[in-house]
């Protein structure tokens, strides 16, 4: 878990610094800062997603996670619990950016291989190396991230502590799901996902993105019902 705690202090640090600089830019700068941080999403996430293996598998997770999460309407819960959480923190000063911040970058920080299999790593053999380095990455990031985008991107710092504390604490239970495969399929749907926010960041469509992210976990499934349908045929 050291590594997971010093990833979530890094976005603390770095999220804390970017709002501190933020204050010190025109609006209109911030307004053009996050669209091009908003490309850059597009593009980082756009190569995530290229590195798949399987196309039919993104198709899969996009349709079946777009399914559970209209149900459950993951998006309005979202955009609920941000809004609330933005109140009592900015005393509705925000700007209406609270969730947005949250999503970009808990997306951005928590969807890649490195979160995955440094946690593996990390609860497994005790090695943080990978979380570190992460952690620096990370850092970086959520410098730019809260400039632009306030203070939800600091909510994120609380996504990685669960998701990546999660899978370290059930590691030698999640191990033999997790395979490379499953891994590397369930970044390329996370990237899809990224470059979705990276689109919203632009104003070029509205992607209900929060809907879509048990997409991100179908591949666990996907691999043994698929060895299990090719064992009946």
């Amino acid at each position: 878990m050291v590594g997971v705690l010093i990833n979530v202090a890094a976005v603390l640090a770095g999220g804390l610094l970017g709002l501190a600089l933020g204050k010190r830019v025109p609006q209109h700068l911030r307004d053009t800062v996050m669209q091009g941080l908003g490309l850059c999403v597009l593009v980082i996430g756009a190569q995530g997603a290229l590195a798949t293996q399987n196309v039919m598998i993104l198709i899969v997770s996009a349709v079946l996670g777009g399914l559970v999460g209209e149900v459950v309407d993951i998006e309005k819960r979202l955009e609920g619990l941000g809004a609330r959480t933005e109140r009592a923190l900015t005393h509705g000063k925000g700007g209406g950016r609270f969730t947005q911040g949250f999503m970009t970058a808990s997306l951005v920080f928590c969807v890649g291989a490195m979160s995955i299999v440094g946690s593996l790593e990390a609860g497994l053999a005790g090695d943080n190396d990978t979380l570190i380095a992460k952690a620096a990455l990370d850092g970086v990031g959520a410098v730019f991230f809260a400039a632009a985008l306030g203070p939800g991107v600091l909510m994120s710092a609380a996504a990685i502590l669960v998701y990546q504390g999660a899978i370290a604490l059930l590691a030698g239970v999640l191990s033999p799901v997790l395979s490379d495969p499953a891994v590397n399929e369930m970044s390329a749907v996370g990237g899809m996902l990224v470059a979705a926010i990276g689109i919203n960041m632009i104003g070029a469509a509205k992607i209900r993105v929060g809907n879509l992210l048990p997409a991100v976990f179908v591949p666990v499934a996907y691999f043994p019902v698929a060895n299990w349908l090719s064992s009946l045929f």
